[in-house]
């Protein structure tokens, strides 16, 4: 840990401007961005009496190696400009709001051709639609009976390649749930359309289309079509009674969003209510822990960035009101940003009475009963964790704690297609994010512990030039506008408008675990040392005992079956495994698939995936003749026959070498 004043920039150097700082650590990784209306006041406030800070800031400084600073030219810029860097760099010492629960939402996706309705969980994607959250039960039979009026394709798109391809329908486009574009039933334009007419019904305008199928009906009842009439009676019913599924909570011309929070000295739980039309919508809430020692106006203030920030779907449909429990900071800036992103005027206020406190109360009311069953449901799961780590720790006569775990496996089939996997446990949960996948060539392929040694001094050289890339500069003072202005470059480590490339390998692991023995394990020690790299320690699982192996020892470790030590090992060996096991089989069958087509004089690669994508198969292209296949873009008479000549010489040669079974490697009998 550095000491806050070898790192202190001199008072003089610091600008009195607004502006927006991050504090950096030892590997140049950003551990904390905030904004400043002056930045010299808010930067010495840091260094002047480091005793005197409260226990989150004095850690964050004391984890940070320098600091760094932009000069911007309002409050605005730097709201802007803070929220930009936070989503970019998402440092730990921030506050971050994560979603507490995983309810499903009601998706479409807007962004095929032919939109899909589903249920949807988990990370957002662009351009989609999402409606809710709803519990399991509800979400489904809202689904089910919207389809009655708005039948928007919701098959997967296996299902739909098939319909395509065999000309029928599936069930739903037979029971009337679906308007069957697979086959023909209705164009791209109108399947769209009824997209959007599914989307603007949950989006809030449901009496539009009541009142227009009131009309009809009245209309079919006029000319005596009676069962039209009574077709469209029934979807006047099933309209009303998803419409009326949600209480009117407040006037009907109320568009708002309800925000409580609750929280004590290490968490903090927030909750909001969706109401379009008065009618409670949707209900999403978020837990925080707070790394960062901030006041309810702070914390909200964060909050209202991340949530309207972040999706452009949720930017489309800020509401005129944002009622929270109290006034965040940057009141005025926050406001004049919301409604950037509106188009319109955002009221952001405290309800004083009536029946917007009403619903406010209701809301905390949630807040509450959400961060006691966060905390209920977290102990057991830090506890294991934690007692896993600290275990590993002790058995292992480590002199530091195992933040960041990264494990490595090798995966091929008798020597060819040499993949490798790593995997990245950070705090004893996986992170995704951090996953790396390396092909293997050449001599580093011959046997594992030589490819053990390839991939392990790959990744750590890469860590060692990313480090020296990395170097921050202290107490520069960079203004965005003169940056566009002078055309700075993306070398800059504070030109907001062109962020610096994310390192892929900067955070290196406390701990390497090799899938394997004491060869695999001196290897990978070898590949370190070499590379002048003292504080990775590195141990291997062996899957024969499960026995833990260190360099240069003559003898494992033995951990016991129970423990939550050698489990969280297991796990990682495991997952580590599945990723290079996943990589392999991608790997080999792209070079099956088009090995077959390689070598036919004239077909490049823009005609093999024309004819791939024409005939669906190489079984299919096989049994294709050369007339058939000239019905593909791009393949003439004399190219067709060149293809047919080639598949048919290949095809002998198969049928002359032994068969094998690619998932057992058994070489099967002819």
């Amino acid at each position: 840990m550095a000491h806050p004043a070898s790192y202190r920039p001199k008072t003089g150097e610091i600008p009195t401007n607004p502006g927006v700082y991050r504090f950096r650590d030892p590997h140049g990784r950003v551990i904390y961005v905030g904004k400043a209306k002056n930045l010299r006041s808010r930067l010495n406030s840091y260094f002047a009496n480091p005793a005197g800070l409260l226990p989150k800031t004095h850690a964050m400084v004391h984890a940070a190696s320098s600091v760094e600073w932009t000069v911007v030219g309002s409050e605005l810029e730097s709201l802007q400009l803070e929220y930009t860097w936070i989503k970019e760099f998402k440092p730990r010492f921030n506050v971050v709001f994560r979603d507490d629960k995983t309810y499903p939402y009601l998706a479409v996706t807007m962004g095929e051709k032919y939109p899909r309705v589903q249920v949807m969980r988990g990370e957002r994607k662009k351009g989609t639609r999402y409606f809710g959250p709803y519990t399991a039960g509800a979400i489904r039979e809202t689904m089910d009976t919207l389809l009655r009026v708005f039948p928007v394709r919701s098959c997967s798109a296996g299902v739909f390649k098939r319909a395509q391809a065999s000309g029928r329908p599936c069930l739903l486009g037979y029971i009337d749930k679906c308007a069957a574009p697979c086959v023909g039933r209705v164009s791209p334009e109108e399947h769209r359309g009824l997209a959007e007419d599914f989307c603007s019904f949950m989006g809030g305008e449901a009496k539009r289309f009541i009142n227009k199928l009131e009309k009809d009906m009245a209309a079919a009842v006029a000319e005596l079509d009676y069962e039209r009439a009574a077709r469209l009676r029934d979807d006047i019913i099933a309209l009303r009674k998803v419409f009326e599924r949600n209480a009117v909570v407040l006037s009907e011309d109320t568009d708002a969003d309800v925000f409580a929070l609750h929280d004590d000295e290490l968490e903090a739980s927030v909750q909001v209510f969706h109401v379009r039309g008065g009618r409670v919508r949707g209900q999403r809430g978020w837990v925080v822990e707070k790394v960062e020692d901030a006041t309810t106006p702070e914390l909200i203030e964060h909050l209202l960035q991340q949530v309207y920030g972040e999706d452009s779907e949720v930017q489309g449909r800020i509401p005129r009101e944002v009622l929270v429990p109290e006034i965040p900071s940057n009141h005025d800036e926050l406001s004049e940003w919301l409604a950037g992103l509106r188009g319109a005027k955002v009221d952001i206020r405290v309800p004083q009475r009536g029946d917007k406190a009403a619903l406010m109360s209701t809301v905390k009311e949630n807040a509450e009963q959400a961060l006691k069953l966060h905390k209920t449901r977290r102990a057991g799961d830090i506890t294991v964790r934690s007692l896993a780590l600290q275990e590993l720790q002790e058995a292992l006569e480590l002199p530091v704690p195992l933040l960041r775990i990264e494990c490595f496996d090798i995966s091929h089939v008798q020597g060819t297609n040499v993949v490798a996997s790593m995997v990245v446990v950070e705090d004893g949960l996986p992170k995704k994010s951090d996953y790396r996948k390396f092909s293997i060539t050449g001599a580093a392929a011959a046997d594992d512990t030589a490819a053990m040694h390839d991939v392990l001094t790959r990744r750590f050289r890469h860590y060692l030039n990313d480090k020296a890339e990395q170097v921050p500069v202290s107490g520069e003072i960079v203004n965005p506008l003169q940056k566009a202005v002078t055309g700075a470059t993306e070398e800059s480590p504070s030109d907001p408008s062109q962020p610096a490339p994310k390192a892929k390998f900067a955070y290196p692991p406390n701990l390497v675990v090799v899938d394997g023995g004491q060869p695999q394990v001196n290897a990978a020690a070898r590949a370190l040392a070499e590379l002048g790299i003292d504080d990775v320690y590195v141990v291997g699982l062996a899957k024969r005992l499960e026995e833990v192996w260190l360099p240069d020892s003559d003898f494992p470790v033995i951990l016991p079956r129970t423990s939550q030590g050698l489990y969280l090992l297991q796990r990682i060996r495991d997952e580590a495994h599945r990723f290079a096991i996943t990589f392999h089989r991608q790997k080999r069958g792209k070079a099956m698939t088009v090995s077959a087509l390689d070598g036919v004089p004239g077909l490049g690669e823009a005609k093999r995936k024309a004819l791939v994508a024409h005939f669906g198969s190489l079984k299919k292209i096989k049994a294709a003749s050369v007339e058939e296949l000239t019905s593909a873009k791009g393949i003439g008479p004399a190219l067709a026959a060149a293809v047919v000549r080639h598949l048919g010489s290949a095809e002998n040669t198969e049928d002359a070498a032994p068969a094998i079974n690619m998932t057992t490697g058994e070489i099967l009998e002819s």
